[in-house]
């Protein structure tokens, strides 16, 4: 299958050149052109049965035409030459009309063709291994009659890009990505609770194999037992101390939606001329990284082939700048920061996140506990909202333990963290030297969604805790 890929890619290159130069004929003053097929695969069990089983394949290309400080699409849903120069042609009449003559891109010129550095390619490996993975993830929850609902799951996306554009760039890459997930409710009278867990990577089957399955779904069965036991956690002011998962929401959702350029050149940001500004303690350093090895949001370029990159947005409490596609970088006077990404070749690109996530500090976390007197430890978190125009937070949190005298005493159910994200982070004064990453997926516009992970260390902050039921 991978060799087949291949030979198509060599086959399209050279209409994507050609599909390029006919936008510049056209009179597009920068062009581009990007091939993909996206494989997926997608396996999931409940209580020891096969639930799902998806293998699907999709491919197309984007072309794409700079006119007048405006962009014009157009697609070609197979690689059939003449169908890409129709598209080609659409590009140029998209672009067409009024817009903003004089803003110069600055778009990458890079010869690079690279395969995904992986162990254990998902292609070499049968659909009757990765259904044992699934299976032995279900069956290793059967630790107690309380768990009443089991579920495993197993994902793998295999995406092969070609791009040109008119300033000289030949790319091709490949990115995969392997996901596997343990889930577990609980329920004992009216109570239910759920736990989960599992490996998530750009890396391929090896994030299965160098796992212990049975480990992981047995862990996740019996933390959801245990939360049965939880208490309802209080209410108010609170310090918290955050674990990597929910600090990495507050640096996705709070912060980093709010760092996007789209955002920042349409006034819809909080942080628009911010830079410069102290908008947290001097213990917070932000980043988003896209060439952090393993990491589920890093990529070698973004879908404009714009090589990836690490952009410091906070920098020991200062913040410092925003992430860029081609056009907002023109458009506020930046360099593009590799930020450019769209969620396939039909969809539009949008500035978006890759592994977005605060710096390390100098502390052990039991050392971090220890010198809390009172306050609430997080522990996984359920979901989070963006609001990049108040510059609020919200999350709410799986569960949590309570810190009593520099101890973790009482664990508690499910509750909401909120506050305004410059205040959260500005009462901020001790995190951990591990940094963790989570893999997700974040959505932007109508069902535009694209992988990223988000993380950090355990951090320390002052925060409105809502006790839930």
């Amino acid at each position: 299958m991978q060799s087949a890929v291949l030979v198509k890619a060599e086959d399209s290159q050279d209409v994507l050149h050609k599909a390029v130069g006919r936008m510049s004929d056209l009179g597009a003053e920068f062009a581009d052109a990007k091939s993909q097929t996206i494989r997926n695969v997608g396996i999931s069990s409940m209580n020891g049965e096969l639930r799902q089983l998806v293998r699907k394949s999709t491919g197309g290309v984007c072309l794409r035409a700079w006119m007048n400080g405006r962009w014009g699409y157009g697609t070609a849903t197979s690689f059939d030459p003449a169908a890409v120069m129709r598209a080609a042609e659409d590009a140029v009449r998209n672009a067409s009309g009024d817009g903003r003559p004089g803003m110069e891109l600055e778009p990458s010129a890079v010869r690079r063709h690279e395969r995904a550095h992986v162990r254990i390619h998902p292609d070499s490996v049968g659909i009757d291994e990765k259904i044992s993975a699934v299976l032995e993830l279900d069956s290793a929850q059967g630790v107690d009659p309380k768990v009443v609902n089991r579920m495993g799951a197993y994902s793998e996306e295999i995406k092969d890009n070609l791009l040109v554009n008119s300033a000289g760039s030949d790319l091709g890459w490949e990115e995969v990505r392997t996901l596997c997930r343990a889930m577990s409710v609980a329920a004992d009278g009216g109570r239910m609770e759920q736990y989960y867990g599992g490996p998530d990577s750009t890396l391929g089957f090896e994030v299965v194999k160098d796992s212990d399955l049975e480990l992981i779904g047995r862990t996740t069965a019996e933390e959801a037992v245990k939360t049965l036991s939880a208490e309802r956690a209080p209410s108010g002011q609170m310090t918290v101390i955050s674990d990597p998962m929910v600090s990495g929401l507050l640096a996705h959702e709070a912060m980093g939606h709010a760092s996007e350029g789209d955002e920042i050149t349409k006034r819809r940001s909080f942080l628009t001329g911010a830079v410069g500004r102290r908008v947290a303690s001097e213990a917070i350093t932000m980043y988003d990284n896209g060439t952090v090895p393993g990491a589920h949001g890093s990529v070698p370029f973004d879908d404009e082939g714009t090589p990836s990159g690490c952009t410091k947005i906070i920098d020991k409490g200062v913040y410092t700048g925003y992430m860029h596609s081609l056009e907002t970088a023109a458009r506020l006077g930046c360099r593009p920061t590799g930020n450019g990404r769209a969620e396939n070749f039909g969809k539009r690109t949008w500035v978006r996140m890759t592994n977005t996530y605060f710096g390390p500090g100098d502390w052990e976390k039991d050392d971090l506990v220890a010198d809390t007197r009172r306050g609430i430890l997080c522990d996984k978190m359920v979901n989070g909202m963006e609001d990049p125009v108040g510059g609020c937070f919200e999350a709410k949190c799986l569960r949590g333990f309570l810190i009593e005298n520099g101890e973790v005493t009482r664990m508690v159910r499910s509750f909401t963290l909120t506050g305004k994200s410059v205040e959260i982070l500005s009462s901020a004064d001790a995190l951990t030297r591990e940094v963790v990453l989570d893999g997700g997926m974040c959505g932007k516009g109508i069902e535009d969604w694209v992988r990223v992970s988000s993380g950090g260390p355990y951090m320390r902050a002052r925060m409105i805790v809502g006790g839930g039921q």
